[in-house]
């Protein structure tokens, strides 16, 4: 009978359908599910789920809801803690000064630009990650930097001593040899400074601004074009290396894919923005006063200066490279 039992067994398996197991991933970013940032990785998601049927399965934690601000997440997916997240390039500074280059002021003109130095750049992004056991998945992009304040500030005599939070130590130079008092501040922690006065302005895109509701304490926006910095999104290797080979290239598909479509949506990104902000009564100011341009220009030189002193041979290339592409 035991052996009856096993042949019935043993007919019943062969004949039911195969199960396989489905991998999920835990994403995390620290900006609002409204942000450009967010929505690029949710495309991501729903690219993955559809190049790998499903057998992958992501699920995006925005506002930073697992506990992750972006100066943690570059060792919390080293660590395996989250395995994919999107971080501010400039908060990995600490990691390797190359990652401030998009951030440089004044560097990049136009959204064309920012791309073109990111493709110069990728390759030394990717040897830093590899090199603490991640991949760089993509870019995501931030819509040109600018200043939101309670008071105008369209000129050197209304930014100076102005308490300004920065995202990273360029904007924190710049705009301290610019007069400023600037102060650095993860995104989290932007919002509950505002609510307290603990700062009077911030130094970011009129994107992040509107994600933010930035118009509940602050009534305009200066598009001073300061820079088009990049937030990267970077996954765990060996999380990675354990997929079979199917959703590995399914995966790396997805991230080129959301790359260009990153890079599409920046573009038209600032045009939807300038729209909610002059709904909710947000004063723009787009044409600034050349000396007020100029002088920020100049205040930002040493910030460059430094960043090359920083990076040595690799960041002297990059530029050069960069200039030659032009």
């Amino acid at each position: 009978m035991r052996y009856s039992g096993l042949l019935l067994l043993s007919a019943t398996l062969c004949q039911a359908p195969m199960v396989f197991a489905v991998t999920k991933f835990d994403f995390t970013n620290e900006y609002n599910a409204t942000s450009i940032h967010a929505q690029g990785d949710q495309y991501f998601i729903d690219q993955v789920s559809k190049l790998t049927k499903g057998d992958v399965q992501i699920t995006l934690h925005t506002g930073g809801s697992l506990g992750f601000k972006s100066a943690d997440n570059f060792y919390a997916v080293s660590d395996d803690a989250v395995q994919i997240a999107d971080t501010l390039a400039g908060s990995m500074a600490g990691i390797d000064p190359i990652f401030l280059v998009s951030s440089l002021p004044f560097l990049v003109k136009n959204e064309k630009q920012a791309e073109d130095l990111y493709k110069i750049a990728k390759p030394y992004y990717q040897k830093i990650f590899a090199k603490n056991g991640q991949i760089l998945l993509y870019a995501s992009p931030w819509p040109a930097s600018g200043i939101w304040s309670k008071k105008t500030v369209t000129n050197k005599q209304e930014l100076a001593n102005l308490k300004i939070r920065t995202y990273d130590k360029n904007g924190t130079l710049t705009l301290r040899d610019a007069g400023a008092d600037p102060i650095k501040l993860s995104w989290a922690d932007v919002v509950p400074q505002l609510s307290t006065g603990g700062i009077q302005a911030v130094l970011t895109s009129a994107d992040a601004g509107a994600s933010g509701k930035f118009w509940e304490h602050l009534d305009n926006y200066s598009a001073i074009q300061y820079a088009i910095p990049l937030n990267m999104v970077h996954m765990n290797k060996d999380e990675f290396d354990d997929l079979p080979k199917k959703d590995q290239q399914a995966i790396l598909k997805a991230a080129a894919l959301t790359d260009k479509h990153n890079w599409q949506a920046v573009k038209t990104r600032v045009a939807e923005n300038y729209k909610e902000l002059v709904a909710h009564k947000v004063t723009i100011h787009k044409d600034l006063p050349k000396p007020f341009i100029h002088w920020l220009q100049e205040s930002a030189k040493p910030s460059l200066k430094e960043w090359l002193k920083d990076t040595g041979q690799p960041g002297q290339t990059i530029i050069a490279e960069f200039e030659k592409s032009k």
